[in-house]
This record gives C-alpha cells, structure tokens and sequence, in this order.
C-alpha cells in the first residue's frame, strides 16, 4: 500500500487509515480482531480510535474501543504499528460525553487525565498521534498546546493532531504553536466526502499553506454512499435507521446524512460507479484519498466484507473524465449534508 507523509511530522503513514469506532458496540471483539488482522495484511499500518468510542457514545461501554484495539495491538509488533487516538472535547454545549461525569474540557487536567486512561487501556508508552476530538475555542489554545506539549517531553505523544476543527481554530492554534514554540497540529480529522465536500472551501487552503494533513473520516457519509438506502425500504438494522430512535443528537445526525438531497446525489454518483465499473464504495474511497492535502483516509468496518470492499480502491486512480462527472453532480445539488 502507498504512504504519505502526515503533516511535517517523521512519520509516513498508509494511504488508507482503519477506523476502530465501532469496535464495542456494533461490531464485537471477534470480529474486530478479524476486520484488523485483514487490514494488517492488506498493508495497513494506521489505526484511528478514541476515548470515547464506541459509538454511539454510552457510558455502558465507553472506552471499549481502546480496549479492544490494546488487546489486539499486543499480537503485533508495536513499532509496525502507527497509533492515534483523542482526548474529548469539551462537555459542554452541543454534546455532553458519558466519560468524567460530562465536565470533559481541553485543559490541562482533563487532557492529562485523558491520556493516563488511553495509555492504559491501549497497553502503550507512547501514542503516536494524539488528537483533541472536537475544538474547545473557550479555553485558551495556549493551555491546550501547552499541555500537549509537556506530553510529547514526557514522551507520552510523538505528534497532535486536531479533529472536527475550523479554519479559526487551526489557524489559532498554528500561530500559538509558532509564538511560543510549542508542538503543533500537524493533522486534522474532519468530515469529509463527495456529500460533504466543506473542507475544500477554507481548510483546505490552510492545510495546502501551512502543511497540515487531512485525515479525512466517513468517506462514505456514513455509508449513504453506498447506495443501500436508495431502495424502497431501508435497510434494517442500518446506523440512520437505529439513530433515528436513539435520542435526539442521533436523529438530527441522522437527519443530516440521509435526507432528500444527499439520497439525490448518491443517486446520481451510483450511475456513475456503475458507468466506470466500480461499486460506489470504491468510487468514493478512490475520490477520497486523490486530494493533495490528504494524508490517510479513514475507513470503518462492521465486518471483513465491508473492509474488503473499501480495500479495492487502494490502487484506484480516478480519471479526470470520472471527477468531471462527480464535479457535475456536486454543482447539481450543491452542499446536500448542509
């Protein structure tokens, strides 16, 4: 498998990032084992996780993720494998964590109680690319640097990135890096997909500019993407289907990923796979990874099969006639997640 170089840190990673997020909950540990051990001999050498995960997130089996993916990693050589995982955001606002009783903040405390519990359950001395899960822009980004700063002396990081930021908060937190010499975000982890294609409007400028790395995650618009809610009845059992019962943050996500527009564009991108010879899966896993400013995508798996089918785009180039036609759709039906 290709690799690339993640932001202006040491390390090259796999073009192609395993997700672990719902390693725990929908998926269980047999069957994670066997999805990583797949990724693992496909090439694969970088693993995505969180405190928090699995989702949807549940204080009944928060931290479950890591625990899973900390037993797995012991058969592995460790320096073979390239690790990340983030510290949650704050509790706050529009979403309160089920880990330290909701009051999560990116602070000093909290950052370092958070890495104590992660380095713990993964079975590691250090973390390779540690990431503040969503943006904390209340508290003051020389704290949260100055905190992942003593982590990377301590040799607890080797490198931080950020996820779920804007191009504010990127560019706040690379000035205070470069003020005060401090480590740096050199990666950021946001949404991104043909169905959601807002990065390429700011952050990506900022991340071609200031040498920061995309690690693009839900690729597949959380699998709207692969066509299986374009039939007549939805698929049971399918993340929109469950979330639409699980609560309100779950429905207005699902509200988000699956409506009228987004249904319109994968119906028009599943003419084009199908046009080229390729599953949507492909099509937009390929599309993906084929931007300059990225550096790994992320792909998730409920089981090998799903995994499998994501790993047929690794030495897929698209064409500039088939970003031609995806260009057209995404003019058609402009910002279809919103």
């Amino acid at each position: 498998m290709k690799k690339r170089r993640l932001g202006k840190t040491g390390m090259v990673v796999s073009e192609i990032c395993m997700g672990t997020m719902t390693f725990g909950s929908s998926c269980n540990e047999d069957e994670a084992f066997r999805i990583l051990d797949r990724a693992y001999d496909a090439g694969i050498d970088f693993y995505d996780t969180a405190e928090i995960y699995p989702v949807p997130p549940q204080k009944s089996w928060v931290h479950r993720t890591e625990e899973i993916f900390g037993k797995w990693l012991k058969t592995k050589p460790r320096d073979g494998i390239i690790l990340a995982t983030k510290v949650a955001g704050p509790g706050h606002g529009w979403f309160s964590p089920p880990l330290r009783e909701g009051k999560t903040a990116l602070d000093k405390y909290h950052i370092r109680r958070a890495i104590e519990g992660s380095l713990q359950r993964l079975g590691v001395e250090t973390i390779d690319l540690y990431q503040t899960h969503w943006p904390d822009h209340d508290v003051s980004y020389d704290e949260t640097m100055e905190a992942l700063t003593e982590l990377k002396e301590e040799g607890k990081i080797r490198y931080a990135g950020c996820s779920n930021e804007t191009s504010f908060g990127l560019m706040k937190s690379l000035w205070t890096s470069d003020k005060h010499n401090l480590i740096r975000y050199d990666s950021i982890q946001n949404n991104f997909s043909i169905l959601n294609r807002r990065f390429e409007d700011e952050l990506a400028q900022v991340c071609r500019k200031e040498g920061v790395s995309l690690l693009p995650y839900s690729p597949l618009a959380g699998g709207v993407l692969t066509g299986k809610y374009n039939g007549s009845v939805p698929p049971e059992g399918a993340r929109f289907v469950r979330y639409m019962a699980e609560g309100e943050r779950q429905r207005r996500m699902s509200n988000r990923f699956l409506n009228e527009n987004t249904l319109a564009s994968t119906a028009e991108l599943l003419k084009i796979a199908e046009k080229y010879g390729m599953s949507a899966t492909v099509l937009s896993v390929a599309w993906s990874k084929q931007h300059d400013y990225v550096a790994s995508t992320i792909i998730g798996a409920n089981t090998v099969a799903q995994l499998d089918e994501s790993l047929k785009a690794t030495d897929v180039i698209l064409s500039d006639e088939i970003l031609s036609d995806i260009n057209l759709v995404s003019k058609k039906i402009q910002y279809p997640m919103g």
